[in-house]
């Protein structure tokens, strides 16, 4: 019994211990709004980003309704890294051009699947011009007209594959 107090004495202040680095954990900003279920306001992550937040209409709306915003949001994303690239080619600042295009793939990747389906000629230009540009921003010398119509042609494919 000598042995079994000090082990005892040990255990329940590890547990203690344990217990109170979970207390920490606990989120706040999730409250359920009067009258709604968890699930309306868990649906998306914009029910959750502030303590104030409620149920908002990309909670409770269908799943399809809430991923097209995503979509759109992207299809910009594109369009601006494209724009910026094709100021910094016309520019000459071949650097920050590069540095812009590099953006791409991150846009790219989450609609490329879609772009695909909807438009499988579309989507193998997107590659082709994508890829031309990456090859003629690496360039020693970079050809800034080439580039320039690469860009503009990109930017085309990427505004008729955007629209709904």
């Amino acid at each position: 019994m000598n042995r079994f107090n000090p082990v005892l004495i040990v255990a329940a202040i590890s547990l203690m211990t344990l217990v109170g680095c979970n207390k920490g954990e606990e989120p706040t900003a999730q409250t359920t709004p009067a009258g709604s279920s968890m699930s309306d306001t868990t649906a998306t992550p914009s029910a959750t980003t502030s303590p104030d937040a409620t149920a908002t209409p990309a909670a409770t709306t269908s799943p399809g309704a809430a991923a097209t915003p995503t979509k759109t949001t992207e299809f910009q994303g594109l369009q601006g890294v494209v724009t910026n690239t094709k100021a910094a080619v016309e520019a000459g600042d071949f650097t920050k051009a590069k540095g812009e295009f590099d953006k791409f793939e991150d846009f790219w990747s989450k609609v490329e699947d879609g772009v695909k389906a909807k438009s499988p000629t579309t989507y193998k230009e997107i590659e082709d011009k994508s890829d031309e540009i990456k090859a003629g921003l690496k360039a020693s010398a970079p050809n800034k007209p080439k580039l320039s119509t690469a860009l503009g042609v990109l930017n085309k494919d990427v505004t008729s594959v955007a629209k709904p």
